[in-house]
């Protein structure tokens, strides 16, 4: 069974040679990471040198240490590669490392600690798998996504935690809307920072050192004479007031949220002082997401109590581990998502009148949204996701 560090080793082994030196070891990272299929690359600085995490299917696994005496090396050589200025340690910088041999998108963000730079590469390594609505195992919700992508204006909101795949969920609607419509609309978007290219719009990318925010952005942008407008994520009040605004004057703004569920994210927007109006009038649907670690065929079946961890299912499936896991027992992501649509009327008086997440999820429930905490029970009892992978996304509390 090939281990990470042995796929780490074994890249770099083949690039040395003599004494391994900064070029060589940040070669065989990027390489032996791309290969392991890893999403990010954690490199925290230690007294004792340079610790190496990989997080692959949203878990970190430790892989090696880099040598104290080339570990400020390793940081820099990053540096260069993504056009960060390298004599600025203590300060965060964030930048794209450009790879034109295989495409990968990949960012590099720094950050001063005691011991040094920890710098976190981000590996877009699953976007050529990810690219459409119909990649992503949305099921029927892809039918009702794809028909508000067609909607002269309102506001389609994907939320989530970090990590939980939202900014791959926005560029395939974004890809979508390219494919059907063909260059016949506008498309533009404002991120923070640009995470991928995608042909057909026009991206821009923040940067409020040079008071280029989001709000001064949204606004410039609605004289761009836009039809459907990215925004990367609502941050704050002002940002989300702006969107709406957007959405009410005839634009159709795809965004992301940070928020636990559907219900709970109409209430975090109410909170930050979103007008109810605003929600239901410029709110198309919202849809909330989690990844869970999928099951690796080798995985066994089990009716135990203790590996149940008090989920409402009989029987299941546990983890193994086998060389084509790498021994984790998983391999893969499967998409847990609910959506809810702002149409029923029951549902759209009771966010005019401020109801709390509960009601307005029980509410969408009645309407027919299927929850993500649903969906995870039907993935556990299908096979397709452990107990032990359904509480270490959603908690232990439900």
């Amino acid at each position: 069974m090939t281990t990470l560090t042995e796929r780490f080793q074994s890249a770099l082994s083949a690039r040395l040679n003599g004494e391994p030196n900064a070029v060589d070891v940040v070669d065989a990272v990027l390489e032996a990471a791309q290969d392991a299929g890893a999403s990010d690359v954690h490199l925290t600085p230690l007294e004792s040198g340079l610790d190496m995490s990989w997080r692959i299917d949203g878990v970190l696994h430790s892989v090696a240490q880099i040598d104290a005496n080339i570990a400020p090396n390793v940081i820099a050589r990053l540096k260069v590669l993504a056009e960060l200025l390298t004599y600025r340690t203590e300060v965060p910088q964030e930048g794209r490392i450009r790879n034109e041999v295989d495409s990968v998108e990949m960012r590099l963000s720094t950050f001063p600690t005691l011991y040094g730079e920890k710098a976190v590469i981000r590996l877009f390594v699953g976007s050529g798998r990810y690219r459409l609505l119909d990649d992503l195992g949305l099921g029927e919700i892809r039918h009702w996504l794809g028909q508000l992508l067609l909607e002269g204006g309102g506001v389609v909101l994907v939320c989530g935690p970090a990590g939980s795949g939202k900014t791959t969920t926005i560029y395939a609607c974004l890809r979508e809307l390219v494919d059907k419509t063909a260059g016949q609309r506008s498309l533009v978007s404002l991120e923070d920072p640009i995470e991928a290219a995608i042909p057909g719009v026009s991206q821009s990318q923040i940067n409020p050192t040079a008071g280029f925010d989001y709000e001064t952005g949204l606004k410039s942008l609605m004289r761009q004479d836009p039809e459907v407008i990215l925004v990367g994520e609502i941050r704050d009040r002002v940002t989300a007031e702006t969107v709406f605004q957007a959405a009410l004057t005839g634009h159709l703004v795809l965004t992301t949220f940070h928020a636990g569920s559907a219900a709970e994210a109409i209430c975090r927007l109410s909170d930050m002082g979103i007008e109810p109006y605003l929600l239901r009038s410029g709110l198309l649907g919202i849809l909330a997401q989690r990844l869970a670690r999928g099951l690796c065929d080798c995985s066994a079946e089990s009716q135990d109590d203790v590996e149940r961890l008090g989920l409402d299912v009989e029987s299941f499936r546990v983890p193994v581990g086998c060389d084509r896991c790498r021994g984790t027992g998983y391999i893969g992501r499967v998409l847990l998502a609910e959506f809810l649509r702002t149409e029923p009327t029951e549902l759209g008086r009771a966010i005019l009148s401020r109801s709390d997440a509960s009601e307005l999820e029980s509410l969408a429930i009645e309407s027919g949204m299927v929850t993500h905490w649903q969906r995870a029970l039907d993935a556990a009892r299908a096979g397709k996701i452990s107990p032990a992978e359904v509480r270490r996304v959603f908690g232990l509390t439900r």
